[in-house]
């Protein structure tokens, strides 16, 4: 009797995450769910979750990975998800309309109120057409950001963090960031020292600082023939001098307050603005793809200190220089 009990007991305490395949589903945010929330367990070896894969009909799903998935379970089992993860799917009528297809609303609408709320990338744009974004703050991957927060105007959409807790809803932004999430609700539910091991047994950080800023391409736009492109261009290649207004206007032959006003139009910045980004952009290609000391490259980025670069780059993509040089290079295995 005791036995049984503590079974029941132990069975009970078991959370149930319940993952949401869709069609064109990406491959790798299908796998994360099941890899981290696996992984968490106590020091006895219990397990702290239970995860169960599902379709809208029980049927296989296509994947962007070229091949399709065929989940154990119909949508019958989201009536019994405590947590409930929506795998980003990549293109298709999820991501262009407000409103979901009648198929997955009915299967959504079973979901318990009890139940939180999970999407990895793009999944966010499922969690929005179903009305549990609006006025609440998300992310997704940021490619889509500006999609998301265009179709889903009462979205409070942030492109540059990893993930959002917003209590009953998270939301994560691509990719690897659906584990960063999963773990940051392992430790949420249990602390950190479970959710550490879990990490470990997934073989990734515990903790990732900073934001996706740090991963959003921002290539140096082309000049264009014409206005104070020229000027641009000369700023561009001697980003480790020291330039003022006046000096500026001057290369482009124009009055000071005729030069603010025509870059201002053509950028939609000012000239410090615009000299800050590229500076960052100089000091984070650097950091990625040379050895230089962080010394060397503030002067080559013209910040000419290593505080003054390590304020504007953490200002920029909220990490310091090291951190963001060991997250870009290959290091060698030991």
């Amino acid at each position: 009797m005791c036995k049984n009990r503590a079974m029941l007991i132990e069975k009970a305490a078991t959370h149930r995450v319940v993952v949401l395949a869709l069609d064109g589903v990406v491959a790798f945010d299908m796998s994360i769910a099941s890899r981290v929330f696996t992984s968490a367990s106590l020091a006895s070896g219990r397990p702290l979750y239970e995860t169960l894969t599902c379709t809208l009909d029980g049927g296989p799903v296509r994947t962007t990975a070229g091949f399709s998935l065929l989940p154990d379970h119909g949508p019958e089992i989201l009536a019994t998800a405590d947590t409930l993860v929506i795998p980003g799917p990549y293109e298709g009528p999820l991501m262009e309309t407000r409103v979901l297809p009648p198929e997955l609303k009915a299967a959504l609408d079973t979901v318990p109120a009890h139940t939180r709320w999970v999407s990895i990338c793009t999944g966010a744009f499922v969690l929005a057409a179903a009305g549990l974004l609006d006025g609440r703050t998300a992310t997704t991957h940021w490619i889509h950001a500006d999609d998301l927060a265009e179709l889903h105007p009462n979205v409070r959409v942030n492109p540059d963090v990893l993930f959002v807790d917003d209590g009953k809803v998270l939301t994560s932004a691509g990719a690897a960031a659906g584990i960063d999430l999963c773990l940051h609700i392992v430790r949420t539910d249990h602390g950190s020292e479970v959710a550490n091991h879990a990490a470990r047994r997934v073989v990734v950080p515990a903790w990732r600082d900073g934001g996706q800023r740090q991963f959003i391409e921002r290539p140096v736009p082309q000049v264009a023939d014409a206005g104070t492109s020229a000027t641009r261009q000369w700023m561009s290649e001697h980003l480790d001098q020291p330039v003022d207004l006046r000096r500026l206007a001057g290369h482009a032959q124009m009055s000071v307050r005729t030069f603010t006003r025509r870059f201002r139009e053509e950028t939609g910045l000012s000239p410090g603005q615009w000299l800050l980004r590229e500076r960052v952009e100089r000091a984070r290609q650097l950091l990625e793809s040379t050895d230089l000391s962080v010394e060397r490259i503030a002067r080559d980025a013209g910040f000419g200190t290593t505080a003054s670069l390590r304020q504007h780059l953490s200002a920029a993509v909220g990490v310091s220089p090291l951190a963001y040089r060991k997250s870009f290079t290959c290091q060698r295995p030991i």
